[in-house]
């Protein structure tokens, strides 16, 4: 069985490694190369640079139209295989894999069908989570379930640590649901899309900070924003980005303006008001800084007690 391997972030990295140890992996489908970081570089998508580590062809298109495809029928792959490629598959190119394709969707499918559904769990403080394999569809997310798994959350996950797993675990799956369309014993469930939910694209904006909402609704979105667009506020009229925090009080406001640092405290951070409860901050970086520790910060910025976070630029 032939695949074409499409993906292109980190988190499709340990898909194609497993893929192309155990399957005849005959290309690689990724984004261009784009600008990226503050040196403004062109570089390439993490999953170009493993395909070039394993010696698979890379294929690269702005749109997926009649160049595209015909240099993937030159390929010759029976089926498509995909997770993270960040873009919606069309009829006639979905009809060069004689046996289809198959997507790993890091959501218990129905549920947060979409672009971000790692960082959409920890939004809304999701007990649970998973990973589904799902056959393409020609509608986004909707294809019949070929393998879904189920894990626990422990309220303390960032994007950063669950995409990890999800990146070692999808890679499991699909090899798995690979091996079961091979061997002619693999099984589909149709999803329920009465119960579908959706989540869309997050924009750089969104990481700010309003320190009028929850406490528990700042704290999940730090840690649903890291690594990306990560949280901030303003201090002084300089942005205050910040990685980590955690709840120090919950259900009582103090009566003190939204988003006034409180003090420190020495176990957990530097205290910030919300409208009805208290955040510890314990990593942080102010513009033009480093990101650093909550007790490195304050030592540099013994002052700021009383302050209040918040406005703009």
């Amino acid at each position: 069985m032939r695949i074409l391997f499409a993906g292109t972030p980190e988190i499709a990295v340990p898909s194609l490694e497993r893929a192309a140890a155990e399957f005849d992996v005959c290309g690689v489908l990724t984004n261009p190369d784009k600008v990226q970081g503050r040196g403004k570089k062109i570089l390439p998508p993490p999953v170009k640079v493993k395909a070039m580590e394993l010696g698979i062809p890379v294929l690269q298109f702005d749109t997926l139209g009649s160049d595209a495809r015909e240099s993937i029928t030159a390929l010759a792959p029976d089926i498509l295989a995909v997770y993270a490629y960040g873009r919606i598959f069309g009829p006639k190119f979905l009809s060069l894999f004689k046996l289809g394709g198959i997507n790993v969707h890091p959501s218990l499918l129905p549920k947060y069908r979409g672009s971000s559904p790692i960082l959409s769990a920890i939004l809304h403080g999701d007990k649970e989570s998973g990973i589904t394999v799902q056959q393409i569809a020609q509608e986004m997310d909707r294809g019949d379930i070929l393998t879904q798994f189920r894990f626990p959350l422990t309220g303390k996950e960032t994007t950063f640590s669950l995409s990890e797993y999800a990146a070692v675990k999808g890679a499991d799956l699909l090899v798995e649901v690979l091996h079961r369309i091979d061997e002619g014993t693999v099984e589909s469930v149709p999803q329920n899309d009465a119960k579908a939910t959706y989540c869309g694209k997050i924009e750089k904006s969104d990481g700010e900070i309003n320190w009028g909402e929850a406490v528990e609704i700042i704290e999940r979105k730090i840690r649903a924003f890291n690594p990306w667009p990560v949280c901030y506020s303003f201090l002084d009229g300089k942005r205050l980005n910040i990685f980590e925090a955690e709840i120090m009080q919950e259900g009582e406001s103090g009566g003190d303006t939204p988003g006034k640092i409180l003090g420190v405290d020495k176990n957990h951070g530097i205290l910030v008001q919300t409208v009805n409860g208290i955040l510890a901050v314990q990593k942080l970086q102010l513009q033009s800084k480093k990101a650093m520790d909550w007790k490195t910060f304050i030592n540099g910025m013994p002052k700021i007690i009383g302050l209040v976070l918040g406005g703009s630029q």
